[in-house]
């Protein structure tokens, strides 16, 4: 039997043993800004992101992604953002608040994952659930890249663990 991953979690402070979801607190686009554009033309809560540029606004929603698992029982989870365009970003907000909101939307993968070149933004559908649920986005199958093909035909184990490993050892070298 293999060694539970243990790592000490960012909202609770506490070690945990379980898989925890690989989240990116921000979407790639505001963490290539400046502090001071970070102040002056971005806004940035738990769900939502929008950069007002002077020439047009960029917006943002935090999604999950499941990455199936072939040989586990469990699944590694994702906490990514994707950009939308402002009809489908304003009508995710306007029903933000209502439980039997779903929807489907046409979106852009605006994270960077760890092991992957990313020349290109990923296609992506957003799916809206109900019950007030974060988003769940899915990329387009028929989008070549070695992310895509993961996701559809699944990753071992040994690779959701050594993801993990990757992300936890990426955040302690950020904090010293």
């Amino acid at each position: 039997m293999t060694k539970s991953i243990e790592y000490i979690c960012s909202c609770c402070g506490k070690e945990h043993e379980d898989w925890p979801a690989l989240g990116f607190i921000s979407p790639l686009h505001y963490n290539l800004l400046s502090e001071d554009d970070k102040q002056k033309i971005a806004e940035l809560n738990s769900d939502f992101c929008i950069i007002r540029y002077p020439d047009q606004v960029d917006r943002f929603i935090r999604c999950t992604l499941t990455q199936k698992v072939i040989d586990h029982c469990e699944d590694l989870d994702y906490g990514l953002w994707v950009s939308l365009s402002e009809n489908s970003f304003q009508d995710y907000l306007d029903n933000y608040t209502n439980e039997n909101h779903k929807a489907k939307y046409f979106g852009w993968l605006c994270n960077h994952l760890p092991d992957y070149i990313f020349n290109d933004s990923i296609p992506t559908t957003v799916y809206i659930k109900t019950n007030n649920q974060r988003p769940e986005i899915v990329p387009h199958e028929d989008f070549d890249h070695p992310f895509v093909r993961d996701y559809h035909n699944g990753i071992t184990k040994t690779e959701a663990e050594r993801r993990i490993a990757s992300m936890i050892e990426s955040i302690e070298k950020e904090e010293d």
